[in-house]
């Protein structure tokens, strides 16, 4: 069930991350501030919706559910629990959900701390932070889902890579 939530939530935060890249925009060129305000909203909702996700996945390693290909191919029930960790982001499906979670930390700050910037600067600011979200978000559902499942599961993982089997990797993704 785990990577059924986290997958419907990289689709919700798509929809969002879509939604973020057209209204504010269309309210910053005609002076709604309602369409404006709604980039605010729509990004910290899309942080919230990759969060769920990375965290999905995330349990996914922790707990060594072996039905998610990538956890298959990336992890083993005898690694310590730092790789597993580090697991997350140690592949390509991963290190992308990395990064579009820090984008969209990024996005979600913006309405906590931009408050002194022009409104009209703001909701650019965030559709274009949307538009990129929105690009990285299809990539990763399109071609580098790491929900993918895997039936029957493996009783034991590949293991992560010997070569990223390293503490600097847990803390230098």
């Amino acid at each position: 069930m785990t990577p059924e939530i986290g997958h419907f939530a990289l689709v919700a935060a798509l929809f969002v991350a879509l939604l973020q890249s057209v209204l504010p925009l269309i309210g910053a060129n005609r002076g709604d501030t309602r369409l404006m305000q709604f980039g605010d909203r729509a990004a910290v909702l899309q942080f919230i919706f990759v969060s769920v996700a990375f965290l999905a996945l995330m349990l996914g390693f922790v707990t060594s559910d072996f039905s998610i290909k990538l956890v298959a191919v990336n992890s083993h029930t005898d690694k310590p629990m730092l790789y597993k960790i580090s697991g997350v982001w140690g592949n390509h499906e991963g290190s992308v959900l990395l990064w579009v979670l820090i984008l969209s930390l990024f996005g979600a700050l913006i309405p906590a701390f931009g408050k002194n910037l022009p409104s009209g600067l703001r909701a650019r600011a965030l559709s274009i932070q949307g538009m990129i979200g929105l690009g990285f978000l299809a990539f990763i559902l399109f071609t580098s889902n790491p929900f993918l499942r895997l039936s029957p599961a493996p009783i034991n993982g590949n293991g992560l890579n010997p070569l990223l089997q390293d503490p600097g990797l847990a803390y230098h993704p």
